[in-house]
């Protein structure tokens, strides 16, 4: 079994910055990707970014503000957000892919809010 766990969250100031951390409990190259996804309260959930080989994509709306990044001897993907703004407040989930077994693994996820 597959466990994700997601830490990092807070509060922050507008303009602050945090860094989350997905630890995983299997080697994060095993994983077709992994990703960052966040529910702000009454929206979906939303794409940030995705890891996997050689590849990173965000999100449009991400504009360089966030980074994506991945220790792959700690088995842990890291996003660090910078400038953050009221409206990036939301539960940050991670979510790491298995093509093979076609099976998505989610954290229970981190809160995030940003207010002054």
């Amino acid at each position: 079994q597959v466990h994700v766990v997601e830490s990092g969250g807070g509060l922050v100031q507008p303009g602050g910055s945090l860094r989350l951390s997905c630890v995983i409990s299997r080697t994060i190259n095993s994983f077709h990707v992994v990703g960052w996804h966040r529910q702000a309260p009454g929206k979906q959930r939303e794409f940030i970014a995705t890891i996997g080989g050689v590849s990173i994509t965000y999100a449009d709306f991400v504009k360089c503000r966030f980074t994506i990044s991945r220790d792959t001897a700690k088995n842990t993907v890291y996003l660090q957000m910078n400038s953050l703004k009221p409206e990036d407040t939301a539960v940050y989930y991670c979510k790491a892919r298995d093509e093979l077994r076609e099976e998505n693994y989610w954290g229970q996820g981190t809160q995030v809010t940003v207010s002054s």
